[in-house]
This record gives C-alpha cells, structure tokens and sequence, in this order.
C-alpha cells in the first residue's frame, strides 16, 4: 500500500471520526492494581480523566502506527527509485491533486 493511501486513510479517520460526531463506545479493561494506581496518577498528574488518558494514549498508538507503516512504505520506494522532489515540486503537485 502507498503513502498516500494511509495519508487518506488517516485523513478519512480524522474527518469521518473525529471531527463529525463520533458514536461513543464504552470499553472495560482489567488492571491489577498496579496498573490502576499507575494510570490514574498519570491522569492526575496531567490534569485529565483515566477515561482521557486512555484514550489519547490509544488514539497516539494508533497515529504512531500509521506513521511507521508510512515511513516504511516511502522508504522502500524510496530505495527502489531514489528520486527525490524539492518542495515547491512537491507543492505543484498537491495543488494538482487538491486544488
């Protein structure tokens, strides 16, 4: 898969997801208690809920996920034809496509 299908992919998250209204989800998860008294501090800590913290720590998991997908697929093309663009090349182009 290329770059551009998980910039697409995240972009359809984003959009779709996040930004319209998501459907919420409740979800149970077992801790021991270390776990427990490790995650509400952290929450604490940063000034948010369990339930935030949670949650901003999957969402960044999952970005980080897509991003390493994403460097390795470029960097494969990129062995495979080392071509590089400067960035107003690179700026034309996307003008092209979503202008």
């Amino acid at each position: 898969m290329s770059r551009r299908f998980y910039i697409d992919m995240i972009r359809f998250l984003y959009y779709n997801v996040l930004q319209r209204g998501a459907i919420f989800m409740t979800i149970s998860i077992r801790l021991d208690d270390n776990d427990s008294k490790l995650i509400k501090a952290y929450a604490e800590l940063n000034g948010m809920t369990v339930s935030e913290a949670i949650r901003k720590a999957m969402l960044e998991r999952i970005e980080d996920e897509f991003d390493l997908k994403a460097y390795e697929e470029a960097l494969a093309e990129y062995q495979n034809d080392p071509v590089t663009y400067s960035l107003e090349e690179m700026e034309r182009e996307i003008n092209e496509i979503h202008g």
